[in-house]
């Protein structure tokens, strides 16, 4: 039977400039891209933000509707938040406008009373919502979730523009890397955690320090030199496929999106399929980065790309 994915965090529409200056809005946020890339690979999502009125909160309402994402709370009279993304030679760089937002309007009762109604599933947040002061609602809530059976996954997804303290921001993110059962974080983020060598060869050392926390699964992620996955102890590393990148809008998001979908739909035998699951994680990012902005494959797309390499 396969197990439900709520998942916490910012919607927002990240406005791409272009050429002749001007910005075209795209939809995201790394949580939204998340849900809608574990919901096209099948498994059941829902995404516990509110979502704005206007135009862009309707806008990704629809579209999280089309891939089958299922919306929980009402929706909020404040506006949607804005990232402003440069992406230069396929890498984009944020700049970000988050408050008095829609996705920030909830309240740790709202989300505790939605996630204690149904059967306890995988809660997953991350991303700008370990940003100070917004982590202390997520911690309170990832603990109350903690004891009612949930079990929590982090994309730690490191923003350090936006942080006005970054010791405190880290401080944060490690405090709420401490809660997550299952973790996954970038070559960037370890560097900015602490880690002087974030690199595949000293994945599995980087993994025991959250192992040693309570992780029992580990994604770390290594851009163009590929991944490294642990689950229950049991490990697989592939280099990244060859492609030709479009951007690497969403990537992350779709990589740790179909892992959070291939570990919920089929819960069973999860560690004997690890390497299985690596590499589809990886195909579908590989997938997402040949075309603009977030655009995570279909399961049928991916079945498709995998049959035929």
């Amino acid at each position: 039977m396969s197990v439900p994915i709520y998942v916490l965090g910012e919607a927002l529409m990240d406005c791409v400039a272009q050429p002749d200056g001007s910005l075209r809005p795209y939809m995201g946020g790394s949580p939204f891209n998340l849900a809608r890339a574990a919901a096209l690979r099948g498994a059941q999502v829902h995404f516990l933000n509110p979502f704005s009125t206007d135009r862009f909160g309707a806008q990704m309402v629809a579209q999280l509707t089309h891939d089958t994402v299922q919306c929980t709370q009402p929706p909020s009279r404040l506006p949607t938040s804005l990232a402003v993304v440069q992406v230069t030679d396929g890498q984009p760089s944020y700049g970000f406008y988050r408050e008095g937002i829609a996705d920030r309007d909830y309240t740790v009762a709202q989300v505790l009373e939605a996630l204690h109604k149904v059967p306890p599933g995988v809660l997953h947040t991350g991303s700008l919502m370990l940003i100070p002061p917004e982590h202390h609602k997520v911690l309170e809530l990832l603990q109350g979730a903690k004891a009612m059976g949930w079990k929590i996954s982090v994309d730690v997804n490191l923003r350090p523009q936006l942080a006005e303290d970054l010791d405190a921001y880290l401080a944060a993110v490690h405090a709420v890397a401490a809660l997550a059962d299952w973790i996954k974080a970038s070559d960037e983020d370890l560097e900015l955690l602490g880690f002087p060598v974030a690199t595949r060869t000293q994945a599995g050392e980087i993994a025991r320090f959250f192992q040693d926390q309570g992780a029992t699964r580990v994604a770390l992620t290594f851009g163009a030199q590929g991944a490294w996955l642990a689950v229950d102890g049991i490990t697989a590393e592939a280099d990244a496929p060859r492609i030709t990148l479009a951007d690497s809008v969403g990537a992350g998001d779709t990589f740790w999106g179909n892992c959070l979908a291939d570990w919920t739909l089929e819960p069973d035998h999860v560690p004997q399929r690890v390497a299985r699951t690596l590499q589809l994680a990886m195909a579908a990012a590989a997938i997402n980065c040949t075309r603009t902005g977030c655009q995570p494959p279909t399961s049928a797309e991916l079945l498709a790309a995998t049959t035929s390499a």
